[in-house]
């Protein structure tokens, strides 16, 4: 398994080589940076849509919870950023650990809670977040074994928390049940 991960990650790298492919993977690296670009589209979610301003924000709730919960992740299992001999990085890293990656669980959190809000959310945020899932393995900081726990994560923690994103049923006292729309 450690050298299928290995391989696929210098597959991926090596797509960097390309200024296009890498100015993208940079920018996209650092948009997820301890999930801003999820926590800033939930913001501007809460703005714009005020019937559901109160599940936009249960939504940033549960990215964040998802994103803590990997760092804590990582504090225990302390895997090191990859090495790769021939490429270096092509963006720093704020810490030393990269299991799981915490960009994939915020990313993958952030699908699946404002997937739950809009059906624009289910369509639009998807190939976002894979991508910068993508643009992990591609600026050289993770493995695809770390992307693939961290989306797993992260969809299991908003997964966990998404009826709760709605709010309590109607007559609750809450806001009640919200629909699609």
């Amino acid at each position: 398994m450690r050298d299928l991960d290995q391989r696929l990650l210098s597959a991926m790298r090596d797509c960097g080589t390309d200024p296009r492919v890498a100015a993208a993977a940079r920018a996209l690296s650092r948009s997820g940076e301890h999930g801003a670009l999820w926590l800033a589209a939930g913001l501007a979610g809460a703005a714009a849509d005020r019937d559901r301003r109160g599940a936009w924000l249960r939504g940033m709730a549960l990215i964040g919870a998802a994103h803590l919960t990997s760092m804590a992740v990582k504090r225990v299992v302390r895997r090191p950023r990859p090495q790769l001999p021939a490429r270096a990085p092509l963006v720093r890293t704020v810490g030393r650990h990269s299991f799981p990656s915490s960009h994939a669980t915020s990313a993958v959190a952030a699908a699946v809670a404002f997937g739950a809000l809009r059906p624009a959310g289910r369509h639009a945020v998807p190939p976002l977040a894979a991508a910068v899932c993508v643009s992990r393995l591609v600026v050289g900081v993770h493995y695809p074994s770390d992307v693939v726990a961290g989306a797993l994560l992260g969809g299991v923690t908003a997964s966990l928390g998404a009826a709760w994103i709605h709010g309590p049923p109607a007559g609750g006292g809450g806001e009640g049940r919200l629909r699609d729309g």
